[in-house]
């Protein structure tokens, strides 16, 4: 099972989009979503998407600044992030649940999860 996510380094007020590819196994009925850890913090929940694309759940503290999506026929789930700010630094986790995109604001309710990409946000 491979979940690879590519970020990257970008200044205050810029955009970047996370993509993540899944493989090794059908996700297209999990539901998919992100998470972040800064330095000396624990793994927070962003956002999730359900498996059908139909429900997105976000974090208060990116809400109107971040969207989820997934297109299915290339098993890729992707996290646009715009106004992006110094404190939204962390390695971003993609990540894969069983139990429904909007019991994914938890780290225990994640599957599978990717080997993490850095997004530095300079200000």
């Amino acid at each position: 099972v491979q979940l690879q996510g590519w970020g990257g380094l970008v200044q205050a007020g810029d955009s970047l989009r996370l993509s993540c590819a899944y493989s090794g196994r059908t996700f297209n009925n999990y539901a998919m979503g992100w998470f972040r850890q800064a330095p000396g913090k624990e793994r927070e929940f962003v956002a999730a998407i359900s498996w059908s694309a139909r429900f997105t759940y976000y974090a208060d503290s990116v809400k109107g600044r971040f969207a989820i999506s997934r297109d299915n026929a290339k098993s890729t789930v992707y996290l646009q992030m715009n106004s992006l700010k110094p404190e939204d630094t962390a390695v971003y986790y993609c990540a894969a649940s069983a139990s429904g995109a909007q019991a994914m604001n938890t780290p225990s309710a994640v599957n599978y999860w990717g080997r993490g990409t850095q997004v530095t946000v300079s200000s």
